[in-house]
């Protein structure tokens, strides 16, 4: 438990990022509403909530008014919660709550009663501070008369707060559950808290995200923030991005794995920047980011590359043809290559599965090729948060890193859209074709390196067996 500034003690979920955005939890002994369409999550999201509390002695009660026990326990399974075993213990309890009609009136109803004394002796058999009830748009379906069924549902929420609970009541709604969250009106008669989950279609794939509606009288953070269901983990939200304060000094400078680019740059890159790469397809990007890795592993650094557009064996085979053997880094574990089909997942996922990847590596350099890849997937909004929440976590992780993107031109420079991209970055360089007298040729740019001066000449360079080398001025 964990007070707010708001005055009302909140019970810390544990779902990652949730709480930080919830600014603690959900709000203690309390009913929060969690709402959203069919596939939104809202299952799994109330299952990660009990599966927390049994994981800090908190034991928890699900009622079910849908889905069976035994969905439940396989379900729950795939996500790494071993409910059979907490029922064992008697940290958990399942209670089957399946419609219940009574004929007593000339219209069924709903036997609220009959929850009410099942919930009751759940949780006098397991000692429960959580509680699931999971979906209530079966039971106030028997409901005709809106002013009953709120009626009749405050009375059972009542009751469970008296038994000293943290109540989660999930609702489907038929659109957006900003503007249509239940005809009943849940939020505004029962519910002290409101969170939203979406669904949304964003580009080829759909994006999951959450907000905080309400927390009477308590205080949250304002807005929509994505989130993803990790394999054997759970619900993990993702909070607004912030890069925490650096130390004042200047960071040690770390070879770019390019001879020609350490003269350039004047001592290389600064071993926290992040560094983008543009230019159009087959000038050399991967190449960099090949050298710049193998340079890393060189000098005994662990380091991480991802790749959108090729297999990690395409990824080698291509390095090799440079002189770059990336398989010995592999082999002497000082490389890992995680290659992904982007449309496979949201950027969102993406986001996520390169967090935890590199926290559980711990590389000091990492490489993305390519940008272009990702973006494709998403909206520009959700494009623009995922490059702000992947600098924000490489800035305050200390990690040096360099992405690749596609400029939209051969022989141009950065247009509108790619500068958006650049203006996170810490250095950028630049690929393009340029004509010289009847001839094409390749030449490189250093437009920016923060912090320090910079070579500013545009200059020839070649792609040969031994990697990039870079050459002369070029006078276009």
């Amino acid at each position: 438990m964990t007070p707010d500034t708001g005055g009302v003690p909140k019970l810390a979920t544990g779902i990652p990022g949730f709480d930080e955005i919830s600014l603690g939890g959900l709000p203690l002994r309390r009913a929060t509403v969690l709402a959203g369409q069919a596939g939104s999550g809202k299952t799994v999201f109330a299952a990660h909530f009990l599966a927390e509390g049994v994981r800090r002695g908190q034991p928890g009660v699900f009622v079910s008014l849908e889905e069976p026990a035994a969905d439940l326990r396989a379900n729950m399974g795939t996500l790494g919660w071993d409910v059979s075993a907490w029922e064992a213990a008697g940290d958990f309890a399942y209670v089957d709550a399946s419609p219940l009609a009574r004929d007593d009136d000339a219209t069924p109803s709903y036997n609220f009663d009959t929850l009410s004394a099942q919930i009751g002796h759940a949780v006098d058999a397991t000692g429960a501070d959580r509680l699931v009830l999971d979906s209530l748009n079966t039971v106030l379906a028997f409901e005709q008369n809106p002013a009953i069924a709120r009626q009749r549902l405050r009375g059972l929420i009542s009751a469970l707060r008296a038994m000293g609970l943290t109540i989660l009541l999930t609702v489907e709604t038929p659109g957006d559950p900003g503007t249509t969250l239940s005809r009943y009106g849940l939020e505004e008669f029962v519910a002290d808290g409101v969170v939203l989950l979406r669904h949304i279609h964003e580009g080829v794939v759909r994006r999951r995200s959450i907000e905080v509606l309400k927390m009477r009288g308590a205080l949250h953070r304002k807005g929509d923030y994505g989130f993803t269901v990790v394999p054997r983990q759970g619900i993990v939200v993702l909070p607004q991005p912030v890069i925490e304060d650096q130390e004042p000094d200047a960071p040690p400078r770390i070879p770019t794995g390019n001879r020609g680019l350490d003269g350039m740059t004047k001592g290389g890159w600064f071993a926290d920047s992040t560094v983008l790469v543009m230019g159009p397809p087959g000038s050399g990007k991967t190449l960099l980011s090949s050298e710049f890795l193998s340079a890393g592993a060189a000098a005994g650094e662990r380091t991480m590359l991802f790749g959108y557009e090729e297999s990690a064996g395409q990824l080698v085979r291509n390095a090799c043809a440079w002189g770059v053997d990336l398989q010995r880094h592999r082999d002497a574990d000082l490389l890992r290559i995680v290659a992904r089909y982007p449309e496979i997942a949201s950027l969102d996922d993406h986001l996520v599965e390169m967090m935890e990847l590199v926290q559980e590596y711990r590389p000091t350099r990492i490489a993305i090729d390519s940008l272009t890849s990702l973006q494709r997937i998403g909206s520009p909004a959700s494009y623009r948060r995922f490059l702000t929440g992947l600098t924000a976590f490489v800035k305050n992780s200390g990690i040096a890193t360099m992405m690749t993107l596609n400029s939209s031109t051969l022989l141009g420079g950065a247009t509108s859209s790619e500068g958006e991209v650049a203006t996170m970055s810490d250095g950028m360089v630049l690929l393009r074709y340029a004509e010289v007298s009847g001839r094409v040729e390749r030449a490189l740019t250093l437009l920016k390196l923060r912090g320090t001066g910079h070579d500013l000449d545009v200059r020839r360079y070649e792609i040969t067996d031994d990697g990039l080398v870079l050459g002369d001025s070029l006078h276009v």
